[in-house]
C-alpha cells in the first residue's frame, strides 16, 4: 500500500504536534490554528491511512499502536524534508533546538550557551522547557536534537541513547531561620508543610521511596512543584521544606537564602546527561553543544 495522494504535509505537522503535546488544544496553540481545525485534519489523516492513530485516555490523546509505528516514519520525513529545504541555503543562519529540564536550567545550560553562542553568532539556540515526558516526546518526533537534564526511565529509553555527565543530589531546603532547624529531618517533615515535585517528575520515585523507608509516605503535599520561582517564594514565605534537584537550587543555597537541610541519604541522586536519538544524521552545531557540556559540566554546578 502506498500512501494516499490526498495527504498534506499539514496533516503530519498536525499528527506530530498532538503525538507530542498529547492533546488538539495545546497543539492547536503551537500551530496557531483553531482545534476544530486540527481536529478535521487529524480526522482526514485516519481516513487517508485508514487507521486510528490517537485514543483518548482522560484528556490526553495517546497514541495507538498504528500511531507509534506511523510517527517513527512520519518524524523522519519531517526531518528530510527540513533538512532539504535547508540544504538549499547553506550560508542561511541556522537554528538549533534543545529541551533542558530544571535541574540544568540554572547554572551549568546558561554557561554553555553562552559558549556556544560566542563560538557560532550565526546559530541561534532555541530552548524547549517542560515536564519529561513532554520534551521525550518532542525528542521522539525530532522537533528537538538533544534533552539535557536527568535520565529517562528505563522504559523510555527505545531508540535513545543517554551520555552521562554527573551525579545531580536532591536536595531537602527551606528557609534560613527555620525554626525547626537542626531536628531530624523525619521530625520536621512531619510537623511542616511539604513541597514534593511533580508527578511527572523524574526525581518524585525518588522523594517517594525515601519517605515510605522513612514511615512517611502518607504525608500530604502542601504543593506540587519543580519551578524555581515557585518554590522559593512559598519556601521563603514560610516553615515549608522542599524536595528538589540540588542544580535547581545551587545558586539560592550558595547566597544563603535556602538552606539545604539534612536528610541522612545518601542515596537521593541521580545521573544527569544528555539524551539523544539514536538514528540521528551529523549536525555540526549539536556536537559542539554536546562538547560544550561535556567540558562545562561539574558535579553539583547546577547540571
Amino acid at each position: 500500500m502506498v500512501m494516499h495522494p490526498a495527504i498534506k504535509l499539514r496533516h503530519i505537522r498536525a499528527f506530530l504536534d498532538i503525538a507530542a503535546l498529547g492533546g488538539l488544544t495545546p497543539a492547536a496553540r503551537a500551530q496557531g490554528v483553531t482545534q476544530p481545525a486540527l481536529s478535521r485534519s487529524l480526522a482526514e489523516l485516519e481516513s487517508l491511512l485508514d487507521a486510528r492513530l490517537f485514543r483518548r485516555e482522560g484528556r490526553r490523546l495517546v497514541l495507538t499502536e498504528a500511531g507509534h509505528r506511523f510517527r517513527d516514519h512520519a518524524a523522519r520525513a519531517v526531518q528530510m524534508l527540513d533538512a532539504g529545504a535547508a540544504a538549499l541555503h547553506p550560508q542561511a543562519a541556522g537554528r538549533l533546538v534543545v529541551g533542558i529540564l530544571p535541574t540544568v536550567a540554572t547554572r551549568l545550560f546558561p554557561r554553555v550557551a553562552l559558549r556556544f553562542a560566542a563560538q557560532v553568532p550565526q546559530v541561534t539556540l532555541a530552548v524547549e522547557t517542560g515536564p519529561h515526558a513532554h520534551l521525550i516526546g518532542l525528542l521522539r518526533d525530532g522537533r528537538i536534537g538533544l534533552m539535557i537534564g536527568r535520565m529517562p526511565a528505563a522504559a523510555d529509553m527505545a531508540g535513545l541513547s543517554f551520555h552521562h555527565l554527573y551525579e545531580d543530589h536532591v536536595a531537602l531546603v527551606c528557609r534560613r531561620g527555620h525554626p525547626m532547624r537542626g531536628a531530624p529531618a523525619a521530625e520536621a517533615l512531619a510537623a511542616c508543610p511539604l513541597i514534593l515535585p511533580p508527578r511527572s517528575a523524574l526525581i518524585r520515585r525518588t522523594v517517594d521511596d525515601y519517605l515510605l523507608a522513612r514511615n512517611l509516605s502518607g504525608l500530604h503535599p502542601a504543593f506540587e512543584t519543580a519551578a524555581l520561582a515557585v518554590g522559593r517564594g512559598i519556601v521563603t514565605g514560610s516553615d515549608a521544606l522542599w524536595f528538589i534537584s540540588q542544580g535547581v537550587i545551587a545558586d539560592e543555597i550558595a547566597a544563603g537564602t535556602l538552606v539545604d537541610w539534612p536528610t541522612g541519604s545518601a542515596a537521593m541522586s541521580g545521573a544527569v546527561g544528555m539524551t539523544r536519538r539514536q538514528a540521528q544524521g551529523p549536525d555540526p552545531d549539536l556536537d559542539l553543544l554536546m562538547r560544550l557540556l561535556i567540558e562545562d559540566s561539574r558535579p553539583g554546578d547546577g547540571g
